[in-house]
């Protein structure tokens, strides 16, 4: 189907269906209006979001983008603020597991540094909003793409060609479309393996979260809601040696729960499984460009980085956040939003900040994910002096909030 110049320069096509590619759809097709032709393409398109054991920690800078897309108002009611961070650092076998960092939860006054929301109350809301707003939903992948000086032409899985102004890759960290465009890419794998569950537990988490860093790496317990003030769920994220998962995985239920038991603790009483126990190999990948020609990489399509900080779902929402205010202020000037000069400075506001947090995340895993006695001795020592720093204390929570520094609109709650 070919389609004239001036309908391809109003035409954007986001390939992937996660959560990156829907919350772009929805910034720019609220912000450029019916003008504009929002297309997203992902084959899942064509299944509603079934719960599963997934679930973020927005951050506060990510809250105010959700509020400003109104998306936060829809799952505000399932959202558990964390009121406080806890940091341990043991052993299995350890009866006894010292505190050496807290973290008060809060930003500002009424204001927690992050929720934990669960994948399929997001995924929901989003699609609920798109579909309302307008966004084309194709339920089919991009098969292929060819980049021209005036538009980029896209096949689709099932044959038909689209011209459109600008291709946006938000297809996962094994990008199709990035390997398309000959944009290489860095990284490496951690051998180890992030394990990811829900469980009920018997006495209430009052908004606390955990973080236990264990010599196979960090077993962090995330604090949900299950409707009441306190809560008595909690989301699990156990950071395992990818060599021991086949044989925890092939345990029988009273077995793995006894498992996680070793490493979740007593504080909180007696605890259930309440989902499967789903398996995620980590490793680090960071593309070598954001952007190609008319193409720009979105979320796990232009990085991957360790879970230990909570981040990934963030640092796609920033992508998301300085795309959109690229592309909508260059098509309110009555420019190409596909242009290079437009996709450059997108790519200047991303790459910095995402290879010093995909920085920070490797070094902080190598650091605790060991049992060597001097290293264990020297980062309990730092643990203890930053626990005794408010001031540190307090620059710590707002770069996790993701408030510190230049930030684009939508972060700061503004509408585009």
């Amino acid at each position: 189907m070919a389609s004239g110049l001036g309908l391809a320069r109003n035409r954007i096509v986001i390939a992937g269906g996660g959560i990156a590619g829907l919350s772009l759809a929805l910034a720019l097709k609220q912000a450029l209006g019916a003008g504009f032709e929002i297309v997203l393409a992902d084959p899942s398109l064509s299944l509603e979001p079934r719960a599963d054991s997934r679930a973020y920690a927005v951050a506060a800078a990510a809250q105010n983008m959700l509020e400003a897309l109104g998306i936060w108002q829809k799952v505000v009611s399932t959202a558990q603020p964390m009121t406080e961070m806890v940091v341990t650092d043991s052993r299995n076998s350890d009866v006894v597991r010292p505190v050496f960092l807290t973290f008060d939860g809060e930003v500002e006054p009424g204001q927690p540094f992050a929720h934990m929301v669960e994948n399929a109350a997001l995924l929901s809301a989003f699609l609920d909003a798109c579909r309302a707003a307008g966004v084309v939903l194709r339920p089919e992948g991009v098969r292929r793409f060819e980049s021209r000086d005036d538009e980029v032409e896209l096949r689709f899985a099932g044959g038909e060609l689209l011209q459109a102004a600008l291709l946006v890759a938000a297809d996962g960290a094994r990008s199709k479309l990035r390997e398309q465009a000959g944009i290489g890419w860095v990284g490496w794998s951690y051998r180890q393996t992030g394990l990811v569950a829900t469980l009920g537990h018997e006495r209430p988490h009052h908004g606390r979260a955990v973080e236990h860093f264990l010599p196979s790496g960090p077993f962090a317990i995330l604090p949900l809601t299950d409707g009441g003030k306190l809560g008595h769920r909690s989301s699990i994220v156990w950071t395992e040696g990818t060599e021991n998962v086949p044989a925890l995985l092939s345990l029988d239920a009273t077995d793995l729960l006894a498992e996680i038991e070793r490493r979740f603790g007593l504080e909180l009483g007696e605890i259930a499984l309440e989902s499967t126990v789903s398996a995620h190999p980590l490793g680090f990948g960071v593309a070598r460009r954001f952007v190609g020609e008319r193409l720009a990489l979105l979320g796990d399509a232009a990085h991957v980085i360790h879970p230990i900080a909570g981040q990934g779902l963030n640092l796609g929402l920033k992508d998301v956040a300085a795309l959109a205010e690229a592309i909508v202020d260059a098509a309110r000037l009555g420019l190409d939003p596909g242009a290079a000069e437009v996709l450059e400075g997108y790519e200047r506001a991303r790459r910095f900040d995402t290879v010093a947090m995909g920085a920070v995340t490797d070094g902080l895993n190598r650091l605790f994910s060991n049992d060597v006695t001097p290293v264990r001795l020297a980062r309990d020592l730092g643990l203890g002096l930053v626990d005794r720093l408010p001031g540190l204390k307090r620059f710590f929570i707002r770069e996790a909030a993701g408030l510190a520094g230049a930030t684009p609109r939508l972060l700061r709650g503004e509408a585009l």
